[in-house]
């Protein structure tokens, strides 16, 4: 997971919205800690479960806002949370538990699907945008 965020990142431009979807202890995560660590970023990277959101500058006006929405008691709450002012092109939001605000977020861009499998996880990527198309097709994945 740590392999996969890092090579998303470095293969990507700023403004991606990436949605992480599996069950606890799936490398949701360790995937936003590849993708901070391959854009410079050494200090603790931990999931903002109480906090929802943490940020990070990366280079530049660059930022990456990674949000665990696992504690979200209501959809309608990212309105009060002020969610879409951390949307711009300069920002990459990477979301844990996407569904948790079904019906208040803007669709992904990626989504990213992990699941358990026998001989570790099984991964899926779907990109929904240009952008993450262009993406997936440079990564040849």
């Amino acid at each position: 997971m740590l392999a996969l965020g890092g090579k998303i990142a470095t293969a990507a431009g700023p403004g991606l919205k990436i949605y992480l979807h599996g069950a606890l202890g799936a490398g949701k995560t360790t995937f936003v800690r590849g993708y901070l660590r391959a854009l410079g970023v050494t200090g603790i990277v931990k999931s903002p479960t109480y906090t929802l959101v943490e940020p990070y500058a990366v280079t530049g006006e660059r930022m990456v806002y990674h949000f665990d929405l696992y504690r979200l008691e209501a959809p309608e709450a990212l309105e009060d949370f002020g969610f879409r002012d951390y949307l711009d092109a300069n920002s990459d939001c990477l979301i844990e538990w996407p569904e948790q605000a079904a019906g208040y977020l803007l669709a992904a861009d990626l989504d990213v699907i992990i699941e358990m499998a026998a001989s570790g996880r099984q991964v899926s990527l779907q990109g929904n945008t240009d952008a993450a198309n262009k993406l997936l097709k440079k990564l040849d994945i």
